[in-house]
């Protein structure tokens, strides 16, 4: 990694470290457009970085937010436990699709979420 790319690097994580503690996200909203935008990678190594790259935040982030009594245990763990099957035919499946599949299918989620986000943020049930 250049100098720039290291500058860069460091900016996102440590956004991405905010982004964790403040809201409970970071890795994929924005971890995997900083690695495919900034740093290069192509989606999938990008995806696939992230998920390393949120592994401190996670822990870190859970740490300080059972410290103020937030974390629900027995949903986080159900949640966690139960994603192993997806993330092992989720792996599985970003492998096998193409460059463009994953991009768009990664930009319709990111889309999903954000309109359901905003329109519960603005007074409105569902999406």
């Amino acid at each position: 990694m250049d100098a720039g790319s290291i500058a860069a690097a460091a900016a996102f994580g440590f956004a991405g470290g905010v982004t964790g503690g403040l809201l409970g996200v970071g890795g994929g909203i924005l971890f995997v457009p900083a690695l495919v935008f900034f740093l290069g990678l192509s989606q999938l190594a990008g995806e696939a970085t992230s998920l390393l790259a949120i592994v401190p935040v996670a822990i870190l982030g859970t740490w300080r937010q059972l410290h103020y009594g937030n974390v629900r245990l027995p949903d986080g763990v159900t949640l966690g436990l139960l994603s192993v099957p997806g993330v092992v035919l989720g792996s599985a499946l970003a492998n096998a699709l193409p460059e463009r599949a994953l991009k768009l299918a990664f930009a319709g989620l990111q889309l999903f979420f954000a309109i359901g986000l905003a329109r519960r943020a603005l007074g409105r049930k569902r999406v």
